[in-house]
C-alpha cells in the first residue's frame, strides 16, 4: 500500500525530493527510497578514510603552495572514484558536491592527545628523537590553525580563496569522474556547490578559478560535460543580497542547519542545554533545528529567493538542511517557490508525501 500511496503522491507533487548522500551506498539506498538526485554530497567526509586522511594532514603541514599541491595530487584520484561511485549510482539524476567546507583543523589530532603523546615518548627520548620531532611538529601547527570561533572561521570558500589548489584539486576530480562516465554511455549532471559565501565578490573568485579548471579538464578529455555551479546560503548577509549573488550562481542552496545557527545565535552542538526550557516556557514552540523557524530564518529564506530571482531569472533554488525532510519545512519551502528538497535517505518517503500534501493544501 505504501507504494501505492507513494506513486500517487509523485504524480501530485511539483517539487524534487534529492538526499543528501556522501557515498555510493548512501546514493543508491536514496535512489530505492525514490530520491531524484543528491542536493548535497560533503565532500569533506569522504577525505577521513585510513588511507585518506595521512594524506590530508600531509596537505595541512605543508610549507608552502608545491608541497600542498603534491599532497593534493595523491588524493585527486582518490576522490575521483568517490565521484564516480557517486555518479553512476545517480545516473541521469543531478549531484550536488559541496566542496571542501570545515576548517582544517577538524582533520588534525586533537592538541590534548598529542600533548599526551609526546610526554611518552619524552620518556625514552634517546630511541624515539625522530618521532618526537614529527609530534612536536604537529603540535605546532595544530596550534597555528586552531581557531576561537572555528564555526566561523577559516573555512568554506574562505579556505577555497586562500588556498585555491584544494577546489581546484576537487572541481578537477568532478569533472574526470563526470567524463570517464560520459564516454561510456552514462549521463552525469554535476553541480558544483561553493559554501559559505557571503560577499558576491567571494563567489565571482572562486567561480572564475573553478570554471577556468574544467574548461582545462574538458578540454584535455576531448569532452563537453553540463555543470552548474552554485553556493550555499547559510549567512543572513547572503540571503539579504542574494540579487548580488544569484549573478554569479546557477542555483542556490540554503543551508537551514547553519542559517539556523547565524540567525539565531545559537550553537547546533550545544542548543540541547537550553531549547527544552525555551520550549518549555514558551519562548519557541518548537526545536528551530527540527523544524524550520518560519518567523525568522524562513523571513530570510524569503527574501533570498525573491532578491536571487530578481539577480537571475533562472535560478534554481532548494534547501539541504534536515529541515528537507521535515513535512511542515517542506510545506513552507512549497509555498515559496523551492525547486526540491534534500534530505537524509531514509527520509525520502516523508518529504515525498509531505511534498504531495503542500500541494494539495495551496489549492
Amino acid at each position: 500500500y505504501l507504494e501505492v500511496l507513494l506513486k500517487w503522491a509523485d504524480e501530485i507533487r511539483d517539487i524534487n525530493i534529492r538526499t543528501n548522500a556522501d557515498t555510493p551506498s548512501d546514493a543508491t539506498t536514496a535512489r530505492e527510497f525514490g530520491a531524484e538526485g543528491i542536493g548535497l554530497c560533503r565532500t569533506e567526509h569522504m577525505f577521513f578514510g585510513d588511507d585518506r586522511i595521512p594524506v590530508v594532514r600531509e596537505m595541512i603541514m605543508a610549507e608552502d603552495e608545491n608541497e600542498r599541491r603534491t599532497a593534493l595530487a595523491k588524493l585527486q584520484p582518490m576522490q575521483k572514484d568517490d565521484f564516480v561511485g557517486i555518479f553512476k549510482a545517480m545516473k541521469n539524476y543531478p549531484v550536488t558536491i559541496r566542496l571542501l567546507d570545515p576548517p582544517l583543523h577538524e582533520f588534525l589530532p586533537r592538541l590534548e592527545e598529542l600533548e599526551s603523546k609526546l610526554v611518552k615518548l619524552e620518556c625514552d627520548k634517546d630511541k624515539k628523537r625522530k618521532e618526537i620531532k614529527k609530534v612536536r611538529k604537529l603540535i605546532e601547527r595544530v596550534e597555528a590553525v586552531k581557531e576561537i570561533n572555528p564555526m566561523l572561521g577559516h573555512r568554506g570558500c574562505r579556505l577555497g580563496i586562500t588556498f585555491p589548489e584544494i577546489y581546484e584539486m576537487q572541481v578537477k576530480a568532478i569533472i574526470e569522474a563526470a567524463c570517464e562516465l560520459e564516454c561510456d554511455g552514462t549521463k552525469v549532471i554535476p553541480e558544483i556547490m561553493i559554501p559559505l559565501v557571503s560577499d558576491a565578490k567571494e563567489l565571482a573568485i572562486v567561480k572564475e578559478e573553478i570554471s577556468e579548471v574544467a574548461e582545462r579538464v574538458m578540454k584535455e578529455h576531448g569532452m563537453d560535460v553540463e555543470y552548474l555551479i552554485g553556493t550555499m546560503i547559510e549567512l543572513p548577509r547572503a540571503a539579504l543580497t542574494a540579487d548580488k549573488i544569484s549573478k554569479h550562481a546557477d542555483f542556490f542552496s540554503f543551508g537551514t542547519n547553519d542559517l539556523t545557527q547565524t540567525t539565531f545565535g545559537f550553537s547546533r552542538d550545544d542548543a540541547g542545554k537550553y531549547l527544552p526550557l525555551y520550549i518549555e516556557k514558551q519562548i519557541l514552540d518548537i526545536d528551530p533545528f527540527v523544524s524550520l523557524d518560519q518567523e525568522g530564518v524562513g523571513e530570510l529564506i524569503k527574501i533570498g529567493i525573491q532578491k536571487g530571482r530578481m539577480g537571475n531569472i533562472n535560478l534554481k533554488v532548494g534547501i539541504c538542511g534536515e529541515h528537507g525532510g521535515e513535512p511542515t519545512s517542506i510545506k513552507f519551502g512549497y509555498a515559496c517557490g523551492l525547486d526540491y528538497v534534500s534530505c537524509s535517505p531514509f527520509r525520502v518517503p516523508i518529504a515525498r508525501l509531505a511534498a504531495a500534501q503542500a500541494k494539495i493544501e495551496s489549492e
